[in-house]
């Protein structure tokens, strides 16, 4: 494991265009990698790069544009860290919700990257909160997935039930964790 992580370090360092995506200004987005490491939501420097070139590279399928990648990562890393989830976890509620669109709509009116339901607002925002906003999204998505998974005991088949509306039925928790297994688990 430690092996690999350097090997991925040096890669990175040695030829960020091969790593990040293909892209004529690789110099810029290893800018924008350094940039997106110096958060605090990362224990130090180095494990940041790693894990954001990590995901980078499997979120690459759902988003062409590497800055928009680094830049949404950056924030799942902050918000998950903030109401200590894993953002790895979190990534994977966003595939099964939205498969990272945005501005997606869901037919009960679930809005943004986590589908989070409008009647939040009232909840613990404001009225004219912006679902569709990625920072504003993230923030609602996790603080709601850490209130499931504290109101659950921590169960998370539970938690994800409950944050899907389908409390004692398992598909959908299934399905985040298939997709957590197959493209997000670290390691």
């Amino acid at each position: 494991m430690l092996l690999s992580t350097i090997a991925l370090f040096f890669s990175l360092i040695l030829s960020p265009r091969s790593v990040l995506a293909a892209s004529s200004h690789p110099a810029e987005l290893l800018q924008a990698l350094q940039a997106a490491a110096s958060t605090q939501s990362f224990s130090d420097k180095f494990t940041a790069q790693v894990w954001l070139v990590d995901m980078s590279n499997r979120l690459k399928r759902f988003i062409p544009n590497a800055h928009a990648r680094l830049r949404l990562l950056k924030q799942v890393h902050i918000e998950a860290s903030k109401h200590q989830l894993m953002p790895e976890l979190v990534l994977a509620v966003i595939e099964v919700e939205s498969h990272f669109k945005a501005d997606a709509v869901s037919v009960a009116g679930a809005q943004g990257l986590m589908q989070v339901m409008p009647f939040w607002k009232k909840e613990i925002g404001r009225s004219e909160d912006n679902l569709f906003d990625m920072h504003t999204n993230l923030s609602y998505g996790c603080t709601i997935l850490a209130y499931y998974l504290k109101k659950e005991a921590n169960n998370l088949t539970r938690a994800l039930a409950r944050y899907n509306g389908s409390i004692g039925h398992t598909k959908y928790p299934e399905r985040v964790m298939r997709a957590w297994v197959k493209h997000w688990q670290p390691g």
